[in-house]
């Protein structure tokens, strides 16, 4: 840990599985910092498991390391730049590093499934710009995620099936989950307005943050 202050501000982008985060922050035109990346391996004893023996839960906050990912943040706020795993979710391993540069821009995209869950954070941190959750109607969302994890191999297509049931009866509940810990719920194109309308500097107070952690 040390303190600095910030030169950036992160949007934290929520959302249920499939409802649109990574296009959306593509969409921004602002650097992106992928969530999912900060996933925890296959072989962590921590994982936790679905009821009955079913596997890992990777659904659930506990299979993500949100330590590693608010140190990512902080270093990038602070510093404009941050090396990050790299992380393969077919396999539920690190496979390597990935560098993410701000390039002198005052806010980036931070999207995740677990994004909301940082919120309170980043906010004492004097890091947060906003945070949004997408939403829209869960037989769209559950189509969209299946077309994806099926062309990107991301598991078995039983696996992708019995997940995205359950994910579509829950998906009321996950938004619910989400704008409870401080998230906006929106859809797209309301997203991307109110991301576009955002301050490009800190308020007046929230620049100068004490203990950003940052990467040693």
């Amino acid at each position: 840990m040390s303190s600095s202050p910030s030169t950036a501000r992160v949007i934290l982008l929520a959302g249920p599985s499939g409802s649109g985060k990574s296009s959306l922050a593509a969409r921004t035109g602002l650097p992106v910092l992928h969530l999912d990346d900060f996933y925890k391996e296959a072989d962590d004893p921590t994982l936790p498991q679905l009821a009955h023996g079913a596997g890992t839960d990777w659904d659930s906050a506990l299979s993500w390391d949100a330590d590693a990912a608010v140190t990512a943040i902080g270093t990038l706020c602070a510093t404009g730049s941050a090396s990050v795993p790299e992380y393969d979710i077919a396999s539920s391993s690190i496979t390597g590093e990935i560098h993410v540069e701000l390039t002198g821009s005052p806010l980036f995209v931070a999207e995740g499934i677990f994004a909301a869950d940082i919120t309170d954070r980043c906010r004492e941190l004097g890091l947060l710009a906003d945070t949004l959750c997408l939403r829209g109607r869960p037989a769209v969302t559950a189509w969209r995620r299946f077309r994806r994890d099926l062309a990107e191999g991301r598991k078995s297509v039983t696996v992708l099936l019995r997940r995205g049931w359950r994910l579509m009866r829950g998906e009321r509940a996950i938004v619910a989950r989400q704008t409870a810990l401080g998230a906006y719920p929106c859809g797209q194109d309301e997203a991307l307005r109110r991301i576009t309308a955002l301050p490009l500097s800190a308020p007046r107070g929230a620049d100068r943050p004490t203990d950003i952690p940052v990467d040693a």
